[in-house]
């Protein structure tokens, strides 16, 4: 059939729309009686995206009614009316918010921002609440009708599936962080510190003297099996007496990180100090909110072959000086794998040499001679990853090393395959490499609540002192070099790029270390490991002195 003609069989007979299925384009839908006879009259719809009238018009109901506090009105011009409806009545009875005005901006499209202005009143206490959202409108699948496109962030950006609005006395007394110094951190001087904050207060709020005050907060739902974010506090009425909790964090190394995430979109980091394992600082710069830094479950790339080198020289397959070959490709298990672009191959390569260049071939070519777990017990036994143990004093995820069989054995290699980390994990890889000793990051004193840390049994002196080396060499001389030039001091470094679904670009990813800090940085879709990540470490290391 051409393009630009609908057709639709109204009892028997066919009817023909000229003019497509384009912006505000209608459907004739047979809307007769059931035996298909006369008497009836087809009953028109539209399809297509929402014009510009129904934009306005939906919109405008929509915040009308919510404006009115009529959530079951309002909830009704959505496209999922009972989650609408239970978060809009919460809004105004859970969340005591009242005397609601919204104030439409201009469209763009289908999406319609506005700004919130309104009143938290909690027991005799009121406080202003401003903040700005927008929606979309989207044609309803079944009703055809313009419906506002349901999402609990329409309600307040900050809110998230499972999430809902409370006032009233804090769970836990509100906190004042400090770190290892006794500078106050703060949400507002360190934007990266608010999720951790929320969850340390949760945590610690009780123990530290302080006194709830009357907030209100973003409840946050947990899925099945998990415990839930810690709240985020959006307004406070009134005001406890905050406790004093002291953390592991260094605030000038925290300015640091967060300065050096902020020129790249969609970037996390970690430093830790290798000597103790407590973590100095982390930082991410997403719009998600998520915290990539400590939650992230990404293929590490390269900076994995840090973990991979040791594994060879502690399985007795070579060392530091002995035979890596690099040839253009390397086959493992009938998938064929290959270097970086200009990569030149090296058939007489060493360990060292195929480490310092990040040539891939080099690791790939050993899949066949490591069994299927090797890789794993290395990674538990001597980095403490991928066990599920880490108590840091806030949710981390630990790495996952699984003794994957087939080409993944050979990609595992490579920090590809089903290998996970996160810039805390490939921090403290970092620093075991750094220091042979396996030191469970923290950000709060393991005494502070007894915690028992993750313990591995660490590294050989021997397969220190080879990492150490070609660590060292990779920010000399090697793929780091360029990176981490000027930078004086006991260094090293790793790059790394991993490939991930859906990206055009690889994610960049860097581990390195300056004296007594070790640093990971991933950037998402940013390209080879030098190219962001590793800028942003050796800002870091470079202000951390």
């Amino acid at each position: 059939m051409r393009s630009g003609v609908k057709v639709a069989v109204i009892g028997g007979a066919c009817a023909v729309m000229l003019g497509g299925a384009g912006y505000g384009a209608y459907n004739i839908v047979s809307a007769l009686s059931g035996d298909g006879g006369s008497g009836g009259s087809p009953a028109v719809v539209k399809s297509g995206p929402p014009s510009t009238d129904e934009v306005k018009e939906t919109a405008g109901k929509f915040l009308a009614a919510w404006e009115k506090g009529d959530a079951s009105t309002a909830a009704a011009a959505t496209n999922f009316p009972e989650a609408a409806e239970e978060l809009l009545t919460a809004y105004g009875h859970d969340a005591h918010i009242t005397k609601v005005h919204i104030t439409p901006g201009t469209a763009t499209g289908t999406t319609v921002p506005f700004t919130v202005e309104a009143t938290v009143s909690y027991d005799g206490r009121t406080r202003p609440l401003t903040y700005e959202s927008r929606l979309a409108i989207v044609r309803g699948k079944s009703s055809y009708r313009a419906l506002v496109d349901w999402q609990p962030s329409v309600v307040h950006p900050r809110l998230r599936k499972g999430d809902t609005l409370v006032t009233g006395e804090s769970a836990t007394p509100q906190i004042e962080a400090v770190d290892r110094d006794g500078k106050v951190l703060t949400q507002e001087k360190y934007p990266s510190l608010g999720p951790i904050l929320d969850e340390l207060r949760k945590r610690y709020g009780d123990g530290t003297g302080g006194r709830p005050g009357v907030e209100l907060v973003i409840r946050h739902g947990g899925t099945t099996g998990e415990e839930s974010a810690a709240d985020t506090t959006l307004v406070t009425l009134a005001k406890g007496k905050p406790g004093t909790l002291h953390t592991t964090l260094s605030a000038s190394v925290q300015a640091a990180a967060e300065t050096a995430v902020r020129k790249y979109t969609d970037a996390s980091l970690v430093a830790v100090k290798p000597s103790t394992g407590e973590i100095l600082a982390v930082a991410n710069h997403r719009d998600d909110g998520f915290d990539a830094a400590l939650l992230g479950e990404r293929a590490p790339g390269s900076t994995m072959k840090i973990v991979s080198a040791a594994t060879l020289i502690d399985n007795g397959l070579t060392t530091a000086n002995g035979p890596a070959p690099c040839p253009p490709s390397a086959i493992s298990e009938s998938q064929t794998f290959h270097n970086l672009k200009d990569l030149a191959p090296d058939e007489k390569a060493t360990l060292s040499d195929s480490f310092a260049r990040s040539c891939n071939t080099a690791f790939v070519k050993f899949a066949n001679e490591v069994k299927v777990d090797s890789l794993t017990k290395e990674a538990q036994d001597r980095f403490g990853l991928g066990q599920d143990n880490w108590k840091i004093g806030v949710p981390s995820f630990d790495g996952r090393v699984p003794a994957s069989g087939g080409p993944d054995t050979a990609a595992a290699l490579i920090g590809q395959g089903q290998v996970q980390m996160s810039p805390l994990n490939m921090a403290s890889v970092t620093a075991t490499a750094m220091t042979g000793t396996f030191r469970q990051p923290v950000i709060v004193p393991l005494a502070l609540d007894h915690r028992e840390p993750a313990r591995a049994r660490g590294l050989s002196q021997s397969t220190v002192l080879q990492l150490r080396a070609m660590m060292n060499r990779t920010a000399r001389s090697g793929t780091a070099a360029t990176v981490m030039s000027g930078l004086g001091g006991d260094i090293g470094a790793k790059t790394g790029s991993a490939e991930a679904d859906g990206l055009a670009k690889s994610d960049s990813w860097f581990a390195g270390y300056r004296n007594d800090v070790a640093v990971a940085a991933m950037v998402q879709d940013g390209g080879h490991g030098v190219d962001a990540a590793g800028p942003i470490v050796a800002s870091v290391l470079r202000s951390a002195g």
